[in-house]
């Protein structure tokens, strides 16, 4: 879609984060250190399709995600990155949402992968070849304007319409879609927020 890599966080400014922000969305029956390990600064996040889900209560899906706390939001402009590595053979799962939607929708946006791509959802394809690979991923949350931006690498990749809700946060990780693979993982670091203030 885009053809010229840009800073995509000009005119943005980088949010406090620390461990403390990373909430770790897990199966309730399993140990954190069997879901979730941070070592010299990388987040890997796996889960299998067996797994139960966060709580005994919820009807979702395994995952393994960080949820980032702190920064909530129901208005501006605000802004995710990080690095995302996803290991060959994991399919079927979402890696990267922006939570918060109207009904009967959960969700403004979800990258998932299948079939060795990167997709919005189903449709359109953002990145290809995506396995075994560190890419950087910027996504952009216009809330007053309905807009989300996807980049990849710099690149502009998908821009459409968000889907309304009052109340957003961003996450990252892995969580079980339709047809997945056994065994699912991705890998995560630098992840930083940006909220734009505008004069």
């Amino acid at each position: 879609m885009g053809c010229e890599h840009i800073d995509t966080t000009l005119g943005f400014v980088s949010q406090p984060l620390n461990q403390s922000n990373f909430d770790i969305q897990r199966p309730y029956d399993v140990p954190l250190e069997q879901r979730y390990s941070f070592s010299k600064g990388v987040h890997k996040l796996w889960v299998i399709k067996t797994d139960k889900p966060l709580s005994k209560t919820s009807r979702t899906r395994a995952r393994s995600e960080i949820r980032i706390r702190g920064y909530d939001y129901s208005s501006g402009v605000w802004q995710f990155e990080a690095y995302g590595y996803v290991p060959c053979g994991t399919r079927g799962v979402s890696i990267m949402q922006v939570f918060g939607s109207k009904p009967p929708h959960a969700t403004t946006t979800m990258l998932r992968v299948y079939n060795t791509s990167l997709y919005y959802y189903r449709n359109p394809m953002i990145l290809s070849h995506l396995y075994n690979k560190w890419f950087r991923l910027n996504v952009i949350h216009d809330v007053e304007r309905n807009n989300v931006k996807v980049y990849i690498n710099g690149l502009l990749k998908h821009e459409g319409h968000g889907r309304g809700g009052t109340s957003h946060y961003f996450k990252c990780g892995v969580y079980t879609q339709d047809h997945p693979s056994f065994y699912m993982e991705s890998r995560w670091k630098d992840i930083k927020i940006f909220k734009r203030y505008d004069n």
